[in-house]
């Protein structure tokens, strides 16, 4: 049973859902909004980095204040967290 990522359009909760079928619906556990939106998840694996460099994470914020789930905060950029 795959677990998506997804984001409140309404207040920028980012939660991950069990989603049993294609038209289970999903809303947000913070607010309790319907609108919420799929993220594009990537698979993590144990890079083995001794560098401290990690991939950002859903509660992290970069040195622009926003959540690498907003939109424009793309790997490589300020957002996310690239060295």
């Amino acid at each position: 049973m795959p677990i998506y990522e997804y984001v409140c359009t309404h207040c920028g909760e980012v939660s991950e859902h069990l989603v049993l079928g294609k038209d289970e619906a999903v809303s947000c556990p913070a607010c309790g909004s319907a609108g919420v939106k799929k993220l594009l998840s990537v698979s993590s694996r144990a890079s083995g980095a001794k560098d401290g460099h990690r991939v950002p994470g859903p509660r992290d914020t970069g040195c622009c204040g926003t959540s690498p789930a907003a939109q424009g905060c793309v790997p490589g950029s300020c957002c996310g967290k690239a060295p």
